[in-house]
């Protein structure tokens, strides 16, 4: 029933910048943790960055200093902050969230699509 919603991507020449969301139907307050990853074709799906329940963050160093991650709970919202964006930064991102009760729960959203042009 838990469902996680991406919205925002879209093409982008490098250098510019680009602001994805994920809205959850469910509290994000609830969650324990909170993330974009991304996945290039041929790729890995790697961490972008995480955001904690406490509102610890962590960032991957290919976007460290470049993306921010926030989340507005009174709206159920996750963001992903991105500016200059490289053609490296062409990927799906995905909305993820992370629960704890008795045992783990984790949640994917579908994807959005963000190419960066040269």
């Amino acid at each position: 029933q838990v469902q996680l919603v991406e919205s925002g991507g879209g093409l982008v020449q490098a250098g510019g910048s680009l602001s994805l969301s994920c809205k959850a139907n469910v509290r994000t307050v609830d969650f324990d943790e909170m993330a974009w990853y991304r996945q290039a074709p041929g790729q890995p799906r790697d961490l972008v960055a995480s955001i904690t329940s406490s509102d610890s963050t962590i960032y991957a160093d290919s976007v460290k200093g470049r993306f921010t991650i926030s989340r507005d709970n009174s709206k159920n919202t996750l963001y992903l902050q991105m500016t200059s964006l490289k053609p490296d930064d062409t990927a799906v991102y995905y909305c993820y969230g992370m629960a704890k009760q008795l045992t783990v729960w984790t949640y994917w959203g579908q994807g959005t699509q963000v190419t960066v042009s040269s």
